[in-house]
């Protein structure tokens, strides 16, 4: 399994997504019902063949509603992208109900601060 760099500088999404990119996460995912769905290459791909290698939340400063998810994910084919969602009373069910069934998720830890 490839491992992403803990990222303790990144404070914005598109930083988040920019250094992702650099790292080889270049599909861009978008839950359906039943999977997750590549943009690049219209392959859909089941809960059990993926894998969330790491997240990251950011809250808007100044507007609560502002608040978004970041998902890291690997394919068990090699794909490696990314998916993008809301949290709160604006996420979107089907990442939601695709998250909850993906069985291998993982959250890196800031290596910074130990």
């Amino acid at each position: 399994m490839a491992q992403t760099t803990p990222i303790p500088q990144m404070r914005t999404l598109k930083a988040c997504l920019d250094k992702m990119i650099e790292q080889g996460y270049v599909e861009n995912f978008k839950a359906q019902d039943g999977g997750l769905k590549s943009l690049e290459t219209e392959k859909i791909y089941s809960p059990h063949d993926l894998k969330v290698v790491n997240f990251y939340r950011f809250e808007g400063i100044s507007n609560p509603d502002d608040n978004s998810i970041l998902y890291v994910i690997e394919a068990n084919d090699g794909a490696k992208g990314t998916l993008m969602d809301a949290y709160g009373a604006y996420a979107d069910p089907a990442v939601a109900k695709l998250i909850v069934d993906v069985e291998e998720i993982h959250k890196q830890l800031d290596i910074s601060k130990k």
